[in-house]
């Protein structure tokens, strides 16, 4: 896959993340409440942070190894959140999905539907076979979201994770081609 192609749903459009929304993405991805149920996003987050974050998200979208999309309200409205796909595996047709919502969107569904809309798009146009997802046990919302999508718990990985110096178990869900109805 060459260039991110754009989702819709609706209420939400999903596209390609610009450069032009690192200020955006540092404001929203650096509150702590986004940063500390996320494994990989560090706080503070920075500015350049965001940048190179944007910039390896465009390589990897170019090897077919990821696919994340910006999520928006609104065709050229400021960026909400953030969904895509990870670790995405031609091989065994397998992939990662990841999402969060700016806190000042929360409880709107909006997480629901964008991951939803990443879900649909690893079935219909990357063909995968089995999608997961993982959420640590202290976001019970995380996993109310990936059931929403289908998704079913498989098990508990525990002490999975390292966040800010303490131990945390991890919920893992996933979803096979053959369970969407």
């Amino acid at each position: 896959m060459n260039a991110t192609p754009t989702l819709r749903t609706s209420r939400l459009l999903l596209g390609a993340f610009d450069p032009a929304d690192a200020p955006d993405l540092q404001r929203l991805a650096g509150a702590r409440e986004i940063a500390d149920t996320t494994v990989a996003i560090p706080h503070p987050y920075e500015l350049d942070h965001a940048l190179a974050w944007i910039g390896h998200q465009r390589r990897e979208s170019v090897r077919g190894r990821a696919t994340n999309f910006a999520v928006r309200l609104l065709p050229g409205s400021p960026l909400i959140g953030c969904a895509g796909l990870r670790d995405i595996d031609p091989e065994h047709l397998q992939a990662e999905l990841g999402f969060w919502i700016g806190h000042e969107w929360w409880g709107h569904g909006y997480a629901r539907e964008a991951a939803a809309a990443v879900v649909r798009f690893g079935f219909e146009q990357l063909g995968m076979n089995r999608i997961c997802a993982h959420h640590m046990v202290r976001n019970p919302a995380a996993g109310r979201v990936l059931a929403h999508v289908g998704m079913q718990r498989e098990g508990l990985l525990r002490e999975r994770v390292r966040k800010w110096g303490v131990y945390e178990d991890v919920v893992l869900y996933a979803i096979l081609r053959e369970d969407r109805t």
